[in-house]
């Protein structure tokens, strides 16, 4: 069974304006993903501002989540880090918290090479029982995780199941899936959804379903459900506004669009800044073309 298949939403962290977490907006949230159809929720990713997130309150926002779910849709916690002590003791703890799932991204900065990815990974998969999803974000790390690597790590650790694909790399997803078949493969990128389904692709961590759950969720069940037409037809109108949401740094613009929407997610974490008065208006443009602000 894979950990989920649909539209996962990589759930923002929703602040107040002195700069904590906002804990009854996050449940507000919660609640409005899984009223509006969204397959898991995976807490404390890149869109959740995990990196400028203290380890208190990292660890206090994933059993937040898991306690709001109640199981309803499976709860994947992000608990990668540069240092493998760090995300061991993250992974341990969201495992006693109740996550369904963990997701790991490549340490970042460091920079180690496909071997020390291995050994990495093996090491936080054997600190803990629950299923593991890798995620691959060069962009953001400054490392891809190699094809064959992807299937050293599937074939020789019991928990590594999946990985999120965010390279961009259309040849390598299809690489990834011809020589390691059995990989749960998600898209990490909202405007490759169909065509990773089409290569075997179970789903997407997805930030636009931050603002539309149930579209992202349909477009997946469309395809599964063999209308691949009205599928395909639903990530071309969704380009627009895909694009507008990564005009500057997620998640700079989703925070911005949920405000916009007056679903009241708060400020963003320094270093990360406002958006331009251009791309803002771009933004707000790209949302009243696609239904979410009147």
């Amino acid at each position: 069974m894979p950990v989920f298949k649909g539209a996962g939403v990589a759930i923002v962290t929703p602040f107040k304006d002195n700069g904590d977490v906002n804990y009854d907006k996050f449940g507000e949230i919660i609640e409005q993903q899984i009223q509006n159809g969204t397959d898991a929720i995976i807490v404390c990713g890149t869109t959740g501002e995990a990196a400028t997130l203290t380890e208190d309150e990292h660890l206090d926002a994933i059993k937040f989540c898991v306690e709001k779910v109640a199981k309803r849709v499976p709860v994947i916690a992000g608990t990668g880090s540069n240092c493998t002590r760090t995300a061991v003791y993250l992974s341990q703890e969201a495992q006693q918290a109740g996550a369904d799932a963990l997701l790991l991204v490549t340490p970042y900065y460091n920079k180690t090479t496909q071997a020390g990815l291995v050994d990495h990974f093996k090491t936080v998969a054997s600190s803990v029982s629950l299923p593991i999803i890798l995620y691959s974000v060069k962009s953001r790390t400054g490392i891809n995780i190699e094809p064959e690597t992807v299937k050293t790590l599937v074939r020789e650790v019991p928990n590594i199941v999946g990985i999120k694909e965010a390279s961009g790399d259309i040849s390598q997803v299809a690489k990834i899936k011809a020589i390691c078949p059995e990989v749960d493969l998600y898209s990490g990128n909202d405007d490759q959804v169909v065509p990773i389904l089409s290569l075997g692709g179970l789903g997407v961590i997805s930030v636009v379903s931050n603002v539309a759950p149930r579209y992202m969720h349909d477009m997946c069940y469309k395809y599964f459900e063999g209308n691949v037409a009205e599928a395909s037809k639903m990530q071309l109108n969704a380009i627009d506004l895909v694009e507008a949401l990564f005009c500057e740094t997620n998640p700079i613009p989703v925070k911005h669009a949920m405000n916009l929407m007056n679903m009241n997610v708060g400020p963003l974490r320094k270093p990360l800044v406002s958006m331009s008065t251009a791309h803002l208006e771009r933004l707000r443009n790209s949302l009243k073309l696609f239904g979410l602000l009147g």
